[in-house]
């Protein structure tokens, strides 16, 4: 598997040339410092060494110490956020760095697998809706930078790992992530602030390629050790559990951010029992690593897709238990993606709609993180069902004032004891705003489920244009 081969080559090209201090790619010009924060930084020079950090912005100089490792860290002291650059300065032990072009605002932390890998530029016959124009005009955006990890594998832990931070501009948005870059658009739009993303995402990765060896070793149908001796012919990178945690982000734990944002769970499905607790163990394990407490954590449902086969459920079990993930989660929550595909895009397992995704995501951290009421975050979730006659009566959370087409409503099937699912019929009752579901099929209702396919396109809405999410009354096997 590949190694930090560039880290490690420009680590020894700064010994070669003389200076003692060594920085992470991650602490590089553009990069964007979360605002009001003690903001960690740190590096590497000669054991016992003292090392001076000067921020321009108040003009203290913090000092740490090399350990025996080498290894220096200091937290220096950010002001509110600002599109006014400033610079770091880095002396001792022979060297003097500076860092331009830095800016203070909102930093994101964004993983998963392909979709949130997925370059505005697209992948291969698989285009980004919009992008052209995003990319054209991302010179508007100069407070939005990014740091991309490129994609690494490794069975040892990693203290190191390549990424610089890139401004956005037409020469560099087209290897932006497409999800990440929108959300940070819709973010700056919102806040009026800076936004920086940190891209560690590798597609086909496992949830549990994200998670340490030590809880790996604690869950029975995992074994780092058996994999390790599995040869690449058998076992593909992307499919290894553990390697993108030691390699990828392992080196960047403690850089100071706002939030999470994930993206992931297609390489799952089909594991929905343990799902939802591996994603919250990862959860619990990158907040106690960065050790800022319940950071946010903003994921989205996998999307419609052939999985083998359109009317299959095994899809829409793995979203529901995606669902169940932001349950048992503190301070975490999912956008639902059920209405974001084209009908022509069955076999395209990356959809070409990320702005809007980006957006919704953006609106659930103005709503949840920053506190912005007004924009609606919550979507309509199915609560309790009632059997009137031959009539189901749905309830719902988050849908006080209704849905929306005004009309008959798409994508409900209801089953009697048989267990065989028709068609159904779905109106909104407008006294009550529950939604009436009938069937000449099913005269004794016995479930209702509503886009509950590995492909159904949603559309059914609330007046705020969040998508009904798809759910099942039922707890059968299929």
């Amino acid at each position: 598997m590949r190694r930090h081969l560039v880290s490690l080559l420009a680590a020894c090209a700064a010994l070669s040339a003389g200076a003692a201090i060594e920085l992470p790619d991650i602490m590089s010009s553009n990069m964007v410092l979360q605002q009001n924060s003690d903001a960690n930084l740190w590096g590497w020079s000669t054991p016992g060494s003292v090392v001076t950090v000067t921020t321009a912005w108040n003009g203290k100089d913090y000092k740490a110490t090399a350990g025996k490792d080498g290894r220096w860290d200091v937290a220096v002291a950010t002001p509110a956020a600002s599109f006014d650059p400033t610079y770091i300065r880095i002396s001792g032990d022979g060297s003097d760095i500076t860092l331009d072009n830095v800016l203070i605002g909102e930093v994101w932390f964004c993983s998963g697998q392909s979709n949130m890998e997925m370059p505005l530029r697209g992948f291969w016959t698989q285009p980004v809706e919009n992008s052209h124009r995003a990319i054209a005009y991302s010179g508007k955006y100069p407070g939005i930078r990014v740091a991309t990890v490129p994609k690494l594998a490794s069975y040892e832990v990693q203290d190191r790992a390549p990424g610089v931070w890139k401004e956005s501009n037409p020469d560099n948005a087209g290897e932006f992530s497409a999800l990440a870059y929108f959300f940070a658009q819709s973010l700056t739009d919102i806040l009026d602030v800076p936004v920086g993303i940190i891209n560690c995402s590798y597609g086909g990765s496992k949830v549990e390629g994200w998670i340490p060896k030590w809880k790996l070793d604690e869950y029975d149908e995992w074994d780092v050790e058996k994999e390790k001796a599995t040869p690449d012919s058998l076992l593909q990178e992307y499919e290894r559990i553990n390697v993108m945690y030691n390699a990828m982000l392992h080196p960047l734990i403690g850089y100071t951010v706002r939030g999470f944002l994930w993206n992931q769970g297609e390489s799952n499905v089909g594991r929905h029992d343990t799902y939802p607790q591996h994603q919250a163990d990862m959860v619990k394990i990158w907040r106690n690593e960065w050790g800022q407490g319940e950071l946010p954590f903003y994921f989205v449902e996998i999307p419609g897709w052939n999985y083998g086969d359109p009317q299959g459920t095994w899809a829409a079990i793995f979203r529901e238990s995606q669902h169940r993930a932001a349950d048992i989660t503190p301070n975490s929550e999912f956008v639902s993606t059920v209405d974001l595909m084209y009908p022509y895009e069955l076999e395209d397992i990356h959809g070409s709609r990320k702005q809007e995704i980006g957006e919704r995501l953006a609106f659930m951290a103005a709503n949840k993180t920053y506190g912005i009421k007004g924009i609606s975050a919550d979507y309509p979730r199915f609560k309790s069902m009632d059997v009137e006659g031959n009539k189901a009566i749905l309830h719902f959370t988050n849908a006080d004032d209704g849905f929306t087409p005004n009309d008959t409503l798409e994508g409900f099937e209801v089953a009697g004891p048989d267990k065989v699912f028709y068609p159904a019929q779905a109106t909104e009752d407008p006294m009550t705003r529950n939604i009436v579901v009938t069937s000449d099929k099913v005269s004794d209702i016995t479930a209702v489920r509503y886009c509950f396919r590995n492909w159904a396109i949603g559309s059914v809405y609330n007046i705020r244009w969040l998508p009904l999410v798809p759910f099942r009354t039922d707890d059968w096997d299929n």
